[in-house]
């Protein structure tokens, strides 16, 4: 199995950031997967950075990559993670959604089984950021309606769905990650600590581990 890692956008991509400027999407998204690459390859799979450019890639770029990996080896051989953080506004203010979650293409695919293995891993390497969640509600970070794991099971799986460009035209089993809202002040600081940056981490190599592990039942 070749695992292939994305990261969202690039230094060029404007707006992607904090509203404080102290976290860059393109910036937290590379760090994440060169860390969850290392992990992987020290595991021992073959796992590879998508797009080693700071630079932002186009999606049709991105897509190309994938798919020629997929002919080369078999679509059932891969399997892509787009890496990126969340944000609700382009307004440059701090917003008060917060939370994890995935995405994958609509209809029930491989796509959606990797996304619930994630979810898995979610609950497990966000421990302690489920179980802070509360108390940063009460103090006015998240709004009432937020959960820390963002999930729509309306199709019967926990992930959302969308038709997300690298997602609908890359023809190997896709998730696109969605860690935390950069424009959330709690969630950023969070996204910004070594513990959180930990966590992220974690919470991908352990999912795709399982994923991994459950095709060879």
């Amino acid at each position: 199995m070749i695992e292939l890692y994305d990261a969202g956008h690039g230094i060029d991509t404007l707006g992607k950031c904090s509203p404080d400027m102290r976290l860059r999407e393109y910036k937290k998204a590379r760090e994440l997967v060169r860390d969850i690459v290392a992990r992987r390859c020290a595991m021992g799979y073959d796992a590879r950075i998508l797009v080693p450019e700071d630079k932002d890639i186009s999606l049709g770029e991105r897509c190309r990559r994938v798919n020629a990996i997929c002919n080369e080896v078999g679509s059932s051989n891969v399997l892509l993670v787009s890496v990126h953080c969340n944000a609700a506004g382009a307004d440059g203010k701090w917003k008060s959604a917060g939370g994890w979650c995935a995405y994958t293409s609509p209809g029930q695919t491989k796509s959606d089984i990797l996304a619930t293995h994630l979810y898995e891993s979610a609950n497990t390497a966000l421990a302690d950021y489920i179980a802070d969640f509360p108390i940063r509600k009460m103090n006015g970070d998240y709004d009432s309606k937020q959960r820390p794991i963002r999930t729509d099971y309306s199709d019967g799986d926990p992930d959302y769905e969308a038709r997300f460009y690298i997602l609908v035209h890359t023809k190997c089993p896709a998730v696109l990650t969605e860690s935390m809202f950069q424009d959330n002040k709690a969630d950023c600081d969070f996204l910004l600590s070594p513990e959180g940056h930990k966590a992220i981490v974690n919470l991908h190599v352990n999912g795709v581990e399982s994923y991994i592990k459950s095709l060879k039942r």
